[in-house]
């Protein structure tokens, strides 16, 4: 069973005494891709730098150097920038913070997220299309199912792809950025 690790523990003591952990890390991490008709350098600028995340995900994205200097809306994020993300749909009491951990300036980019997890985005070129691929990863274990973030977050991520799709290849913006209409799209 991928996924599924088993770990027998004998007492050299007692030969009959025996310990069994058993950890299961299929919740722990995904991976969510996309296929996008756009060039690698646009599609990094819409991970990178403020004003393209908010074309596609994000309603305010704030990221600040190291100095405390907060970036311009074009320019790039770096390794070590802090942020302050905030969605459509929700007042300003509702944010993430973290940090960045990678940004190469081409083509991938890691940050922290919800939970203590650590999100990965990889950028190709591959048949004539861009495929961006999302890993989250360390996701605590939860066993309420509305707070679970290993489904509520890849159920986020496959919409902001798809809208991040929609948004590149010249269509609509999918997302629901009215507070006062309940949506699953914000």
């Amino acid at each position: 069973m991928k996924g599924l690790i088993i770990i027998v523990i004998f007492d050299t003591n007692a030969p009959n005494r025996y310990t069994i952990i058993m950890a299961d890390n299929r919740w722990s991490k995904f991976k969510v891709t996309a296929d996008v008709d756009t060039d690698v350098r646009s599609m990094y600028e819409a991970w990178a730098t403020p004003e393209g995340l908010e074309t596609w995900f994000l309603r305010k994205a704030d990221f600040f150097a190291i100095a405390g200097r907060q970036r311009e809306p074009q320019e790039f994020i770096k390794k070590e920038d802090t942020y302050t993300w905030h969605w459509h749909g929700f007042d300003d009491t509702i944010s993430e913070n973290g940090q960045v951990l990678e940004a190469n300036g081409a083509d991938f980019i890691k940050f922290t997220f919800t939970g203590g997890s650590i999100v990965s985005v990889s950028i190709t070129a591959k048949l004539g299309v861009v495929i961006v691929e999302l890993v989250q990863e360390n996701i605590p274990e939860e066993a309420d199912p509305e707070k679970n973030l290993y489904v509520q977050c890849q159920l986020g991520w496959t919409f902001y792809l798809a809208n991040l799709k929609s948004v590149l290849e010249g269509g609509k913006d999918l997302r629901n950025k009215r507070k006062d209409l309940f949506s699953s799209f914000k």
